[in-house]
């Protein structure tokens, strides 16, 4: 990690929170909890709304009859497993609001098939401040396709965890590093405040 101050614009920056809902809070992650993940993810949301910068509930899930949902051959597939009514609803922990922003997808990254870039730059955001669950699949995903958009990137590395720790700091490590910025929780928030 760099020590390079941060500073963000709450005209331009918007807070991305990936898939914290319950049917992923629910998982066992790595290197914290999940129940830390939201908690700090409730900071971060908190503060930008404060700020009146966008608060982005990203969601993921399928019609109930699953025709929506990606199905190749893989050589390691998902476990089948019941998804409730509630498994798409992000968690109440998040106190979501009616300003926040919502966009359901149906794939790993929150851009491909939905309007999320469309809602983004019609607000003038150009910088993305990203948190989730999970590290190395929703948010890495999501982060891949924004610095293909040319979006300038945060992660936030204590509001972020995998099912792998190995999976979730290899991402950190390797990935996050080229294509944006890692700060903590806590450095976000500072920075929103300059």
């Amino acid at each position: 990690m760099t020590s390079a101050e941060l500073k963000l614009d709450p005209a331009t920056a918007a807070l991305v929170l990936i898939d914290l809902q319950y049917g992923i809070v629910a998982m066992d992650v790595q290197p914290q909890p999940a129940s830390e993940i939201v908690a700090r993810a409730r900071q971060l949301a908190a503060a930008f709304r404060r700020a009146q910068a966008p608060v982005v509930l990203v969601t993921v899930g399928n019609a109930p009859d699953g025709k929506d949902a990606l199905a190749p051959a893989l050589d390691t597939p998902f476990p089948p497993g019941h998804r409730g009514p509630d498994w798409s609803t992000p968690v109440a922990e998040l106190d979501a609001q009616p300003s926040d922003l919502r966009v359901m997808k149906r794939q790993w990254g929150a851009f491909y098939g939905t309007d999320l870039d469309l809602q983004l730059r019609r607000r003038g955001i150009r910088t993305l401040v990203l948190a989730g669950i999970s590290t190395n699949v929703g948010v890495e995903s999501t982060a891949r396709d924004a610095f293909e958009r040319g979006y300038d990137q945060v992660f936030v590395t204590d509001a972020m965890g995998s099912p792998s720790a190995e999976a979730h700091a290899n991402t950190l490590k390797y990935t996050f590093p080229r294509i944006g910025r890692l700060r903590t929780t806590d450095e976000v928030i500072a920075a929103l405040r300059t």
